[in-house]
């Protein structure tokens, strides 16, 4: 407690008293202020080296940013500290995943089996952190035999989500089916939009399967009715204008989606605001709108100066 008390003072002394979730961590990396967020757990790590939860936040901070070894460092200190975090693991798990995508094949395969063991440990020190389980299962079924993949335990995971949640089990299981080459998957992706209190999600993920089938004007269609039921600052609506752009389909109706999402005053995690101006950005650019997609590019730096691909964009307009 004396820990708490101490970090409030020193966020009122740093920032001022009516700063309030302006200078919240957790609340900076929810709305995608990533420059803010590292300046403020910096402080609180100065102040509190021991802080494993700053750690993980900063790790996820770094997450959002596309800096996979500084996420993967932040998030090992946190792991140091607090070991037993179900979490913790998790997200250490998806750094180390996200870094193998970027890495040669030799030190991609080592971190594979780093990115098992910790998706594993998560689930044995909490059943039920339902995210770890979808997590492992999606590991399960996209890494080859040799590491550890295996569409059953994939499956196994499914089987045990579907206590809990049914419309997270039924997305598993479409992925199982879809993997496996079967003609269910279809069914499976909509008994999750019919299970779900919130079916947005699920209706991005049914326009991911059109897009990898190679349905796109139902793909087209999936993402008209995501967005429809989407709730305020819902991913979903960023991850929708996100298949447009990379489908290269109505850029237009994309850019309307985002700028929506983006006024929101409670944008998710998952799609943090930085990167949806980004993508925005180049929605516009794509469009021929140079002047408005470098407002963007700018609007996105000055939210998390770090961001590579803001960098490479702006400085690719200006020329």
């Amino acid at each position: 407690m004396r820990t708490l008390f101490r970090l409030a003072a020193l966020f009122v002394l740093v920032f001022g008293p009516a700063a309030g979730a302006d200078t919240d961590p957790a609340a900076l990396l929810k709305t995608g202020k990533a420059d803010q967020a590292i300046h403020a757990l910096n402080i609180a790590i100065a102040h509190a080296p021991k802080d494993a939860h700053a750690y993980n936040l900063l790790s996820r901070v770094y997450f959002q940013l596309e800096l996979w070894d500084n996420s993967v460092r932040m998030a090992e200190k946190a792991l140091a500290l607090d070991p037993q975090n179900s979490s913790y693991h998790l997200w250490l798990g998806r750094a180390m995943g996200r870094k193998a995508e970027d890495a040669n094949p030799f030190s991609a395969f080592g971190l594979a089996r780093k990115v098992k063991t910790e998706f594993e440990r998560a689930v044995v020190l909490d059943a039920d952190n339902l995210p770890a389980r979808s997590d492992l299962s999606e590991f399960y079924l996209e890494a080859p035999g040799f590491l550890g993949g295996d569409k059953s335990k994939a499956k196994q995971q499914a089987d045990y989500i579907a206590r809990h949640d049914r419309a997270l089990a039924s997305y598993i299981y479409a992925r199982v089916e879809e993997k496996q080459g079967n003609t269910g998957a279809e069914a499976e992706y909509k008994k999750a939009i019919a299970a779900s209190s919130q079916p947005s999600h699920y209706w991005v993920e049914l326009a991911h399967f059109y897009r990898r089938t190679g349905r796109l004007s139902e793909m087209e269609d999936a993402i008209r009715h995501s967005v429809a039921v989407a709730r305020a600052g819902e991913a979903s609506e960023f991850d929708s204008a996100a298949l447009l752009l990379h489908s290269g389909r109505n850029f237009a109706g994309a850019a309307q989606i985002l700028r929506h999402y983006v006024s929101q005053d409670d944008p998710s995690e998952d799609g943090p605001a930085f990167r949806a101006h980004y993508l925005l950005g180049v929605l516009l650019e794509k469009q021929g709108k140079k002047k408005e997609a470098v407002a963007e590019f700018q609007t996105a730096l000055n939210m998390a100066s770090e961001y590579r691909p803001a960098q490479d964009a702006l400085a690719r307009v200006s020329r």
